[in-house]
């Protein structure tokens, strides 16, 4: 019912929003058009895909143990390559143990930026015969006979025996070290406190 002295006729009071359903296909055509172009643009920036080559496997040996058991002073402010850990040159950053460093230059990313891909080369039937033929000549080129087996263990029996003996001298040095920076104690004294002397019992 219409309140007294107000205008009905003409009044939108029903609050619902009207669209304009002709400006928002417009809108949509051109947010469409602008991603299709981003899209082209960004394809284009990126060039041809880059040809890498096929795994290959390393000529060379990874060193693990060099660095085992030494002590190093590790600074905020070193270089990468001064750090703890294992620093590989290639990607420029440490790893902190043997494993993880393994699994890093076995990585995709590592492999990538030797300029590698992660795919293996196939092998041709002529390559996998002249693989076996070379292995066969080297076993056939390699003999090895009892004598040379009796020759390494006598040497690695010496090179123990060797070891045992300097250990040996290292401790009878450090024994001679001890005694010669034991204190000189005062008989009385030392009778007077309860005991015979600050060394040790054993001789």
């Amino acid at each position: 019912m219409a309140q007294p002295g107000s205008n009905a006729v003409g009044v939108d009071n029903t609050f619902r929003r009207k669209f304009d359903r002709e400006e928002y296909l417009q809108r949509a055509r051109e947010r469409e058009e602008q991603e299709e172009e981003g899209r082209f643009k960004s394809s284009k920036s990126k060039g041809p895909p880059v040809q890498r080559k096929p795994l290959k496997h390393r000529d060379f040996e990874v060193d693990l143990e060099s660095r085992l058991g030494k002590t190093q002073v590790v600074t905020p402010i070193a270089p990468l390559s001064q750090q703890a850990g294992y620093f590989c040159s290639v990607c420029e950053c440490v790893v902190k143990d043997s494993a993880n460093y393994l699994d890093h230059i076995n990585g995709k990313k590592h492999q990538r930026a030797l300029g590698m891909s992660m795919r293996v080369e196939r092998a041709s039937l002529q390559q996998v015969q002249d693989r076996f033929e070379n292995l066969k000549k080297r076993k056939t080129e390699v003999s090895f006979t009892e004598k040379d087996l009796d020759d390494r263990i006598q040497k690695q029996e010496e090179e123990e025996e060797e070891r045992k003996r300097l250990r040996r001298e290292r401790k009878k040095e450090k024994k001679e070290k001890a005694a010669e920076e034991e204190p000189e104690v005062d008989a009385d004294v030392a009778a007077m406190m309860g005991f015979g002397g600050f060394g040790s019992s054993k001789k």
